[in-house]
């Protein structure tokens, strides 16, 4: 994205919450450990429905007309980007002593030229499912009463409508609301994984104090869950999708057999659309019954596709790496469609490491779909923490734009995007069966 030759300035707020840019000094931006102005082919408008947010006791940066770096006294801003971006860069800034640890959230580079923002990222998934600066709030508060009140005795439905919709204004649950594209599922109040920054639940000693939402706290039974699938399908009729795992659950697979009897409900009853689970993959040998049940695909986070960093940040207690490319490769087998939720960080998942083993990792074990998704994380503890424990990458970033093109030319089926996609009852894949990839030739991957 051109800015048409004018320089990003650098974006600060004052004490009074004021956000301004500053008239000399430029943008700067953070890959990892590496400070610099931002990549040209990185740079977009601030897209509809993003946020700027201040980051407290932390000082804006930026970069002087002779190359020098000059912090100030206001706060640093950074933004927090529309569903289907992905950012490429964190901000700069200079950390006070006392800072607080920044909440779990994704935290964008931002600069200001000719009257408006750009921020480092770019769009990934030109789905609209999760834009609603179009319909108003009360709309979707009149449809979310009519839902809670015609289905009282349904739990999930009043966990959806109460909390979701109503504490975390959830955009899945909201299109639920709205009967409209992909419903949310969440049936588990447990998981098999303490990710660091686990946006439901944390440890009692751990550092991150406030989460942005809270574990489900009830397990819904199967005709709760298949009630509100049927709810979904007959009022989103052309392309309904039902997603198991959602951000206030741990991991669907721990309740795989009641997750198997909701699907097989659903199905028998002649319910139609793509029924999809979001999970860690730890449990690949419950994969078989979901699918003859009538499961569509698969979706498997990881943050890494190198097994130290995967263990660092996922820390499973009772399953390992191994186990989530057992499921890729199983759900492959089965016919699934499979996905990655690929937490990316700029300047640690975009460097030759990663390429290599993400490259690997797809080709190998059937994956169709990346789908882009940030980190939600305070960026400079994630840094350290990384440092502290596996180590940070020996190369640099080359790069979100660059990074996704090396990766399509290594494997030409994948596709990218940032929402799971819908596929019918059954999906047609072509990303190959495990076992019969094979890495092509330096010849093979040229432009």
């Amino acid at each position: 994205m051109s800015t048409k030759n004018e320089p990003l300035h650098m974006v600060m707020a004052d004490a009074e919450g004021q956000i301004f840019d500053h008239p000399e000094l430029l943008m700067l931006c953070r890959h990892g450990r590496q400070w610099g102005p931002p990549r040209p082919d990185e740079i977009i408008p601030l897209p509809k429905e993003s946020e700027l947010f201040l980051l407290p006791g932390r000082h804006a940066v930026g970069l002087d007309s002779q190359g020098q770096i000059q912090v100030t006294d206001d706060l640093a801003v950074a933004a927090f980007l529309a569903p289907a971006h992905t950012i490429s860069a964190h901000p700069c800034y200079a950390t006070a002593d006392q800072a607080p640890m920044l909440p779990l959230f994704a935290y964008g580079a931002v600069g200001f030229a000719h009257g408006r923002f750009f921020v480092c990222a770019k769009k990934v998934d030109n789905d609209p499912r999760q834009q609603f600066s179009h319909i108003p709030r009360k709309r979707i508060e009149q449809k979310a009463a009519e839902l809670k009140k015609r289905y009282a005795d349904n739990r999930l439905v009043q966990h959806i409508i109460n909390n979701c919709v109503a504490r975390y204004d959830c955009p899945a649950a909201r299109n639920f609301a709205l009967g409209r594209f992909e419903a949310p599922l969440p049936s588990s109040r447990t998981c098999n994984a303490r990710c660091l920054g686990c946006i439901s639940e944390q440890e009692k000693h751990s550092p991150i104090a406030v989460t942005p939402q809270c574990r489900l706290g009830f397990t819904p039974k199967a005709s709760e869950i298949a009630q509100v699938m049927q709810i979904h399908a007959s009022r989103e009729r052309e392309k309904p999708i039902f997603s198991f795992g959602q951000g206030c659950e741990g991991d669907p697979l721990q309740n795989a057999s009641l997750l198997e009897e909701s699907i097989a409900i659903y199905r028998q009853g002649g319910g139609a659309g793509t029924i999809n689970v979001n999970t860690n993959g730890s449990r690949p040998e419950v994969l078989p019954a979901l699918a003859k049940a009538g499961l569509t695909s698969i979706r498997v986070s990881l943050n890494s596709a190198r097994p130290e960093l995967y263990r660092f940040y996922y820390r499973p207690k009772t399953y390992q790496f191994s186990d989530a490319l057992e499921s890729l490769r199983c759900a492959r087998r089965l016919g699934l469609f499979v996905s990655l939720n690929f937490l990316y960080f700029p300047g640690i998942s975009d460097t030759e490491e990663e390429f290599e083993a993400l490259s690997q990792l797809v080709g190998e074990n059937g994956v169709s779909l990346i789908q882009l998704r940030n980190l939600n994380i305070d960026p400079e503890w994630y840094l350290k923490n990384v440092e502290q424990g596996p180590g940070l990458p020996a190369t640099s970033g080359m790069g979100l734009s660059s990074f996704l093109k090396r990766l399509k030319r290594r494997c030409p089926w994948l596709q990218f995007g940032y929402f799971n996609p819908w596929l019918g009852e059954r999906a047609e894949i072509s990303a190959p069966l495990p076992g019969d990839w094979q890495v092509p030739s330096p010849e093979d991957c040229k432009n």
